[in-house]
């Protein structure tokens, strides 16, 4: 779908008249979106639609004082309001030396199928449809959808302490997502879901791990309680998998540095996790882009190579405000090294612990302490999957689990914007 509207104009605009008004320092992002979409509810197409969206993200800096807001009204009007807005809110902020916006960054990103393919979205659905009813008849489809977007933006800085940034980007991928649950005999499975980004959607449904999910949630209609306390092993899928990732990455970004609160302050260039663990970026994954929030175009990443933490993730402010190396990372696009070990292998290695699928266990404590619920999991006896749990808990340390990672799965499941492994995990309690 191709469009009169210029991101780039509207952006310069927006520039002058936020230095107009007497900002010091100002981020204008202007971007445009357009989505096309196939809809599935109840196991049926429900709705076929086509989106598009406008959006001005600015932040103003003046006196050391900071406001940042977004809007969707880019006429001469609603940008006028959204500049005295933004001016009354930093009037009102403390004043922070630390604050600042980027300066010299240039790059111009494209890529992706800037052009939707309906027959490709319709094609898709059909396959998915067509391999429920064969494969897992018990499974309800709630939600589910195939869709196309193309995003283009452009972003500019301006600052006294150097040359603006001029970042611009036009970017196409392709979506397929899946949500529900398994219902027979008048039991029921919990939800899951399952989806991603990628450049074609020919595969489906086994993008994404969607027909494993919706495999095992038939086997999970009937669970049965864990009966005993035991100190065993967890068999993380890459569901789970990411919930470790984002806590690793949590600490080592602003709030914990600032706060004092992170654990791996001090640890950059020391063995944090297993040395089976080497997690790098993959910024050119479908739905991506190698640009930070605050608009630093960012190098490729290994953020843990075989377990050594080779950096922290302040953004710049929070790079300013600690002291610490600014190394700009992106808001996403990460994968985990696959191992050598076959899945099946490392299942049966398993004596005794679970097949987990996903964790709910909320925030863990700062040190990495946790108690959670496992959930769309089986138990693990002398190798061998078994029945699906009914609601089981497990606690320990999220920091230690990256340090007792026993295994990696040569098999991965790649979303698009991530790619992630199984990992066996030695030392839970459970209950």
């Amino acid at each position: 779908m191709t469009s009169d509207f210029d991101p780039a104009h509207s952006a310069e605009a927006a520039l002058a008249a936020l230095r107009a008004r007497g900002f010091e320092q100002v981020q204008v992002t202007v971007s445009e979106s357009h989505r096309q979409e196939l809809n599935l509810a109840h196991n049926e197409p429900s709705l076929l639609r086509s989106t598009a969206s406008r959006r001005l993200a600015a932040t103003g800096i003046v006196g050391g004082r900071r406001a940042s807001a977004d809007g969707n009204d880019l006429s001469a009007a609603g940008i006028a309001a959204f500049i005295e807005s933004l001016w009354s809110a930093a009037g009102s902020a403390p004043v922070d030396d630390a604050n600042a916006v980027s300066t010299a960054q240039a790059a111009n990103f494209a890529r992706g199928p800037r052009e939707a393919d309906p027959a490709q979205l319709a094609s898709a659905l059909r396959h998915l449809l067509e391999w429920r009813a064969a494969n897992a008849p018990a499974m309800m489809i709630e939600e589910g959808l195939a869709a196309h977007v193309r995003s283009r933006m452009h972003t500019l800085t301006h600052s006294p302490a150097g040359a603006g940034s001029v970042i611009a980007a036009d970017l196409g991928w392709y979506e397929l997502s899946v949500f529900g649950l398994a219902r027979e005999d008048g039991q029921t499975s919990s939800f899951n879901f399952a989806g991603g980004t990628a450049d074609d959607l020919t595969d489906a449904p086994t993008l994404f791990g969607i027909d494993r999910m919706m495999r095992d949630l038939v086997q999970q209609v009937r669970t049965q309680p864990l009966g005993e306390r035991f100190v065993g092993d967890v068999v993380l899928a890459p569901g789970a998998v990411d919930d470790l990732i984002s806590w690793l990455m949590e600490q080592l970004g602003d709030g914990p540095l600032i706060d004092g609160s992170s654990i791996y302050r001090e640890r950059v260039g020391q063995r944090v996790a297993s040395p089976l663990l080497t997690l790098q970026s993959r910024w050119d994954a479908p739905g991506c882009v190698p640009l930070s929030g605050d608009a630093f175009v960012t190098p490729p990443t290994t953020l843990l190579d075989a377990g050594v933490l080779t950096q922290l993730m302040p953004s710049f402010y929070g790079s300013r405000k600690t002291g610490l190396p600014h190394r700009p990372v992106a808001a996403q696009g990460w994968e985990l090294r696959g191992g050598r070990t076959p899945l099946a292998e490392i299942v049966a290695g398993v004596r005794r612990g679970a097949l987990v699928d996903r964790l709910s266990m909320g925030s863990p404590a700062p040190n990495g302490d946790f108690s959670g619920v496992i959930k769309n999991s089986f138990r693990i006896d002398s190798g061998e999957v078994g029945a699906a749990l009914a609601e089981t808990m497990i606690s320990g340390n999220v920091a230690r689990m990256l340090h007792e990672v026993r295994a990696v799965s040569r098999e991965r499941i790649d979303r698009g914007i991530q790619a992630l492994p199984w990992l066996c995990i030695g030392g839970l309690h459970f209950s």
